[in-house]
């Protein structure tokens, strides 16, 4: 198995980010349409919040969006809490350990950060990822479950830090 690299994202790497986060939710979307030129748009994330990147073998295999207080790409964060955003892991690197060393990034950064917790909003459906982060200490936070379009339900987990 190869070692995941992990760093901050350049504009030279937008496209590839996009590619890999539009590839990685494809079995939770339709193939156009707003959501999917949203996880497609790595500069708008890179400029608004802090966007890393997975690399195996040199190649972009996964990323996530770190959202710190204050950006705008935050939705269920309170102050005191770190949340992220799109987290993604292209299907040829599943089971690589590409998620979880995205996962550590996000742990070391918010501690980093000072926060006491983070959260995240997953789609029901994504019951993989759910297991991913239940192992790494999540637990369900359904009072703030919400919807940002009718028929997209979104659960909501935290994990303290």
């Amino acid at each position: 198995m190869s070692d995941v690299s992990l760093r901050r994202a350049t504009p030279a790497d937008h496209e590839a980010v996009g590619a890999v986060t539009v590839a990685a939710y494809a079995e939770f979307h339709s193939a156009e349409g707003d959501y999917v030129e949203r996880l497609r748009d790595a500069a708008t994330r890179d400029r608004e919040a802090e966007l890393w990147l997975a690399e195996l073998d040199g190649s972009v295999v996964g990323t996530v969006t770190i959202t710190p207080e204050g950006s705008p790409w935050r939705e269920i964060g309170r102050p005191g809490e770190g949340e992220f955003r799109m987290l993604a892991v292209a299907p040829s690197a599943r089971r690589r350990g590409v998620g979880e060393a995205l996962m550590q990034l996000v742990f070391d950064r918010f501690r980093e950060l000072g926060a006491r917790a983070i959260v995240l909003s997953s789609l029901a459906e994504m019951t993989s990822a759910h297991r991913v982060y239940e192992r790494l200490g999540f637990t369900r936070l359904p009072e703030r479950d919400w919807s940002p379009v009718p028929g997209v339900d979104l659960i909501a987990f935290r994990a303290e830090l």
